[in-house]
């Protein structure tokens, strides 16, 4: 049971940085884009990233049963790091990207889960200067890449120790 845990958590985590990191990827070109380009763009997130975003909170979940389930080994502390790194994920992706989502949909129809989902939380305010909105989404992402990596990192080193 705590190995299939153990390779449970390293694959959703390994889902978490495929996903963070793609996006981290684009900002040097979608930096570049100009509005209605960016815009269009913006679009082809959902629902696709939507779905991946499920492993996100089933990493945190499989993490901490690992980090319960195994002895207080060398690799106790390098899960805590990961849980915490992966926790952080989250944190930005609610307290940063969520909000500009939710701006970035306003107008779009969504259906079902997807728009239950994007109802959830505050939507940005303020005035809509794009530019802004464009930067918080796209560095809060490079911060998530950041933090996702330290999550993999210390896994990995936890599963090899």
């Amino acid at each position: 049971m705590v190995a299939a845990i153990s390779v449970l958590s390293l694959l959703l985590t390994a889902l978490v940085l495929t996903t963070a990191l793609a996006h981290a990827l684009e900002l040097p070109g979608k930096i570049r884009l100009p509005q209605d380009t960016y815009m269009a763009v913006q679009q082809i997130y959902y629902p696709g990233f939507t779905y991946a975003g499920v492993a996100e909170p089933l990493a945190i979940l499989c993490v901490a049963v690992q980090a319960l389930a195994v002895p207080r080994t060398a690799s106790f502390p390098l899960m805590l790091v990961a849980l915490a790194a992966l926790l952080a994920v989250q944190a930005i992706y609610w307290i940063a990207v969520h909000p500009v989502n939710r701006f970035w949909l306003k107008d779009v129809r969504l259906g079902g889960a997807g728009r239950k989902f994007f109802e959830t939380g505050a939507g940005a305010t303020g005035a809509a200067d794009w530019r802004r909105l464009r930067d918080r989404w796209e560095y809060s992402h490079l911060a998530r890449a950041a933090f996702a990596v330290v999550a993999f990192v210390a896994l990995a080193v936890a599963h090899v120790g």
